[in-house]
């Protein structure tokens, strides 16, 4: 008799629990929004929902400990003229977040450590150059200020988010929708999927596609990818019978796949959410009352199955916590944060360990807050590792940081000589085109400040 040998990883007993009910955030009315984000983000400090909004697009941003009720007169980030479709959280600033909308706008918003009295309605900036709605939105994990956002005119534009500036603009790559964009980890490459069924890896600054793989899932419905930590590619798609498939890919050589999997015959798009810290991949899908879990090895058959983390309820959306958000006292390894139709619960993925030391092996140093290179910097060709932080005593978030913009005076560089009586056209406060900060005055540079 052959025994079946057990494969060795100490993630194999990684279990989700929801958090109590007093640790949930009740009362709040989840977007409706027929668009496949998320409609949830988290970083440390706090928690950002995309909400039902009556004459436009708001979203409301609540301090991570204030669990419970939330009260129904909380103040909304409120500023856009139509839905909110997708937000994200600047890596490098708890306090700065970028919202995307139907109304082709992104929107920077910067929000005080404290609860404001009324609805936030003054972004720091707003971003116009796409000529149909917003629905994708990331920032770039290692370069200050930069940010990416993909629309429904097939465009993707990297901005630089300290000057209000487009820096690049992918325009003709894509014939179809862009269904999804990831960049690599040190942000040289992005991973894009496309309604025309192709997975694109491309170079932004060269504006060039370095390997795409037409169909790597046949079907039609809407495809995912992320890069993991190897440089490979993660994929959630439909077969060419509806049913839901996950591959792995190697972009060397894009003819077959590494691994590749079918799921289930449930029509939800599986959003990834990818740790490269432990490489688990966590796939949630919309409409799914499940959270299944796998870990991507380099030994066959790559792609391993762990665990699946069921509940009763659909999940509406799903906010991913970074992982200098973790209580690594506890052994936590993910954070989820669950829409429902009206709250949202926490969801805590644990290693079962019986040590009360912190565990060198579950927490290798992860990307902390500071940014590895400055937008110009990056833009230049640069390229940057994260700057890893330790969380062995835990990690406290920064103090809040203001983020400035300097909005360049287009028309003339250097200021005109003499005494200047009044503020030029460009450098004047523009409702909606991005603001000064009070007291600098116009023209001169300014920097975040710590």
């Amino acid at each position: 008799m052959s025994r079946r040998v057990v494969r060795q990883s100490k993630f194999r007993h990684v279990f989700g629990q929801a958090a109590k009910a007093d640790q949930a955030y009740e009362d709040i009315r989840v977007s409706k929004v027929t668009w496949d984000s998320s409609f949830c983000a988290v970083n440390p400090k706090f928690l950002a929902i995309i909400v039902e909004a009556g004459g436009g697009g708001a979203f409301i941003v609540l301090p991570l400990a204030k669990t419970g009720r939330v009260d129904k007169n909380h103040p909304l980030v409120t500023g856009h003229t139509a839905p909110v479709l997708d937000i994200d959280w600047c890596p490098h600033n708890d306090n700065v977040i970028a919202s995307a909308s139907d109304d082709t706008t992104i929107m920077v918003w910067q929000i005080p450590d404290y609860t404001p009295m009324r609805n936030i309605t003054e972004p720091i900036l707003t971003l116009e150059g796409h000529s149909k709605r917003v629905g994708i939105l990331s920032w770039h994990p290692t370069a200050r200020n930069v940010l990416l956002s993909a629309g429904g005119d097939n465009v993707i534009i990297i901005w630089n988010v300290g000057t209000g500036e487009v820096l690049l603009s992918l325009d003709d790559i894509h014939p179809d929708v862009i269904h999804s964009v990831c960049w690599n980890s040190n942000g040289r490459l992005l991973a894009t999927t496309c309604k025309d069924k192709t997975l694109r890896i491309i170079d932004p600054r060269k504006g060039q596609v370095v390997a795409e793989r037409f169909a790597a899932h046949e079907g039609m419905r809407p495809m995912r990818a992320v890069f993991t930590r190897q440089g490979h590619i993660f994929t959630t798609g439909f077969t060419r019978m509806s049913q839901r498939e996950l591959g792995l890919w190697d972009p060397n050589n894009f003819e077959e796949p590494v691994a590749l999997q079918e799921m289930d015959t449930s029509n939800g798009v599986l959003l990834p959410f990818y740790d490269p810290d432990s490489s688990i991949v966590y796939l949630c899908g919309k409409g799914d009352s499940s959270i299944r879990y796998f870990e991507i090895t380099e030994e066959p058959p790559f792609v391993h199955y762990l665990n699946t983390f069921s509940s009763k309820e659909p999940q509406r959306g799903m906010g991913f916590m970074p992982k200098r958000g973790l209580d690594v006292s506890k052994c936590e390894i993910a954070r989820f944060y669950k829409l429902h139709e009206r709250k949202c619960e926490p969801i805590i993925m644990t290693v079962p360990r019986k040590s009360d030391l912190f565990q060198d092996d579950l927490y290798p140093d992860t990307p902390g807050p500071e940014p590895a290179l400055e937008a110009d910097e990056w833009l230049s060709g640069q390229d940057a590792e994260p700057v890893l932080i330790s969380l062995r005593d835990g990690y406290m978030p920064p103090k809040h940081r203001e983020l400035r913009v300097t909005k360049r005076n287009i028309l003339d560089v250097r200021p005109p000589p003499g005494p200047r009586r009044s503020q030029s056209a460009s450098d004047a406060p523009l409702s909606g085109r991005g603001r000064l900060p009070r007291g600098t005055p116009a023209g001169e540079p300014t920097r975040e400040l710590a």
